[in-house]
C-alpha cells in the first residue's frame, strides 16, 4: 500500500482540517478540569487575603493583651531643654527641677614634645613596658596598657584606644610647638576623670615630663540639681532614680556659670496608648469583616460570586470570633463589650461591625484603667477578652487548624486536578493519533480508488475507440 506524507493529498480531500476539527473538540474536554483549577487557585489566594487580616486582627489583639499598656505614663516636660521619660513604676506627679551643672568630662594633655619631627618616629621610653593612667576616683584602679620598645606617639594612641578597660579615649594634638597626647574621659562625673599617667617598667619619667603642666588638666564635674528642693549630683547626664521611675536627660542643657535650668516635669497617665490600642482592635476587626464580605459576597445582578461564597471556613471563623467577642469574660468589674461603649452595628450580629462610643470609653480610660485591664488582659495571657481571641484565632491558624485545613484541601484538589489533566491530555493525545491513522489509511485508498477509477476510464476509453464508438 503507498504511503501519504501529509493528509488529503492522495485522496483531495481536507482531511487535516476534519483532523483538526476533531482535535479541538477532544481537547475542549480539558476546559472544566482547567476552569475547576482556576477555580481552587483563586480560594487559596483568598484563604492569604484571610490569614493577612486574621494576622492583623491578632496583633491587635495582642496590643490589649498587655497589662502595662493600661499602666503607661507619661512625661511631659515645661521649661528648659531636660527631656524626661516615664517606666512602669512611676508615679503620676508634679515636680520641679533645676539643674545648675551638667556632668561633664574630663581631659589631660601631655607637655609639648619637641624632639620628634613626625608622631610616627620613636619615642625614648627609658625602659618603660607600660603607661599606667590613674583615675580621680579612689575607687578606681589604675589601667596598666602595655607598650612595645620604640613605640611612636602614633602607637601609644592606638594601643590606649585599643584597650576596652582604658577609660579614656586619646588623641594628638599639634600644638604648634610639638605634639601632644591627649585624652579625654569616656564617662562624665568627678570619679570618672583621667587624673594623671605615667611610665612603669623602667627608668625615669618618659617622653611626656610631667603630665600635670598648668592648663593641661581638666577634671570632669558631676550633675548638680534639685528636685523639688531636694539636693542631688548624679555623674551622669541620665539621671536615674531622682524621680521614681523617669528618667531626666540633661545632655542638650547648656548652662552658663551661675545660672540655673528650670523644668517642670509632669507624670501624667499614658490615655493617648490606650485609647490607639483599643480603637486599632476595633479597626482591625472591622477590616476583618470587610475582607471576609468581599470574599463572599454575590451580586445578583450579575452573578459574580466572592471566591469563598458558601465557604465552611470562612463561616466557622466568624462564628468562633462572634461568640468570644459576645460571650466576654467572668470574674472582673465589666464582663462584656457594650459595657465598655464597643458594641455590634445595629442589625444582626451576623454581618455587622463593631462600633465605638468615644465618650463612653474615653470616660473608662481616664478613669477606670484597671478595669479595661481586667476585661482585656486578665489575670493572666489567657483570662481576658484579648486572651481568648488569640487563644481562639491560633487554634484556627494552627497546622491543624479550620484555615490551614481549607487551604491544604484545596492545594490537594490543584494536585488532583493537574494530575487528571494529565491523563486526559494522553489520552486524547491516542485519540488523536488514531485518528490520523485511521484518515491516514482513508487518504490512502481513496487515492487507490481513484488511481483505478482513472485507469479503468482510460480503458474503456481506449476500447470505445477501437470499437467506432
Amino acid at each position: 500500500m503507498a504511503t501519504i506524507t501529509s493528509l488529503g493529498v492522495g485522496s483531495g480531500l481536507d482531511l487535516t482540517g476534519l483532523l483538526d476539527q476533531l482535535q479541538d473538540a477532544e481537547r475542549g474536554k480539558l476546559e472544566p478540569i482547567t476552569q475547576q483549577k482556576a477555580d481552587q487557585e483563586a480560594k487559596i489566594s483568598a484563604y492569604g487575603q484571610l490569614q493577612t487580616s486574621l494576622n492583623a486582627f491578632n496583633d491587635a489583639v495582642a496590643k490589649i493583651n498587655d497589662p502595662k499598656l493600661y499602666q503607661s505614663l507619661s512625661a511631659n516636660v515645661r521649661g528648659d531643654d531636660i527631656t524626661a521619660t516615664s517606666s512602669a513604676s512611676a508615679l503620676p506627679g508634679s515636680y520641679q527641677v533645676e539643674v545648675s551643672q551638667v556632668a561633664t568630662y574630663g581631659s589631660l594633655a601631655s607637655e609639648s614634645i619637641t624632639e620628634i619631627e613626625e608622631t610616627s618616629d620613636p619615642l625614648e621610653l627609658n625602659g618603660a613596658t607600660a603607661i599606667r593612667l590613674n583615675f580621680v576616683g579612689s575607687e578606681s584602679e589604675p589601667v596598666d596598657i602595655e607598650l612595645d620598645a620604640n613605640s611612636s606617639l602614633n602607637d601609644i594612641r592606638d594601643a590606649i584606644n585599643a584597650n576596652k578597660d582604658a577609660g579614656v579615649n586619646a588623641t594628638i594634638i599639634n600644638d604648634g610647638d610639638g605634639y601632644r597626647l591627649a585624652l579625654s574621659s569616656k564617662a562624665t562625673g568627678a570619679d570618672a576623670s583621667i587624673d594623671s599617667f605615667e611610665f612603669v617598667g623602667g627608668e625615669g619619667q618618659g617622653p611626656f615630663g610631667e603630665a600635670e603642666e598648668a592648663g593641661a588638666k581638666q577634671q570632669g564635674q558631676n550633675a548638680s540639681l534639685t528636685v523639688n528642693g531636694i539636693a542631688i549630683t548624679s555623674a551622669s547626664n541620665q539621671v536615674e532614680g531622682a524621680i521614681q521611675g523617669v528618667t531626666l536627660n540633661l545632655n542638650e542643657l547648656s548652662i552658663a556659670e551661675g545660672e540655673k535650668a528650670t523644668s517642670t516635669v509632669n507624670i501624667e497617665r499614658d490615655t493617648l496608648k490606650q485609647r490607639e490600642a483599643i480603637n486599632g482592635f476595633v479597626d482591625a476587626y472591622n477590616d476583618l469583616k470587610d475582607t471576609t464580605n468581599e470574599l463572599t459576597s454575590f451580586n445578583a445582578e450579575s452573578g459574580a460570586a466572592g471566591e469563598l461564597l458558601g465557604d465552611r471556613a470562612v463561616r466557622t471563623i466568624e462564628s468562633r470570633l462572634r461568640s468570644v467577642l459576645t460571650g466576654g469574660v467572668e470574674g472582673g468589674e465589666f464582663s462584656t463589650l457594650s459595657q465598655l461603649g464597643i458594641t455590634l452595628e445595629a442589625g444582626t450580629t451576623l454581618s455587622g461591625k463593631l462600633e465605638v462610643d468615644d465618650e463612653k470609653l474615653d470616660n473608662l480610660i481616664a478613669n477606670d484603667p484597671q478595669a479595661l485591664s481586667a476585661f482585656f488582659a486578665g489575670d493572666n495571657k489567657d483570662g481576658g477578652l484579648a486572651g481568648k481571641l488569640n487563644s481562639s484565632i491560633e487554634q484556627m491558624t494552627s497546622s491543624n487548624g479550620v484555615l490551614t485545613g481549607a487551604v491544604t484541601g484545596a492545594e490537594s484538589n490543584v494536585k488532583s486536578l493537574d494530575e487528571r489533566y494529565a491523563r486526559m491530555e494522553k489520552s486524547i493525545d491516542a485519540t488523536i493519533a488514531r485518528y490520523r491513522a485511521q484518515f491516514s489509511q482513508l487518504d490512502v485508498m481513496v487515492a487507490e480508488m481513484n488511481s483505478m477509477s482513472s485507469y479503468l476510464t482510460q480503458q474503456f476509453d481506449a476500447l470505445d475507440a477501437q470499437l467506432g464508438r
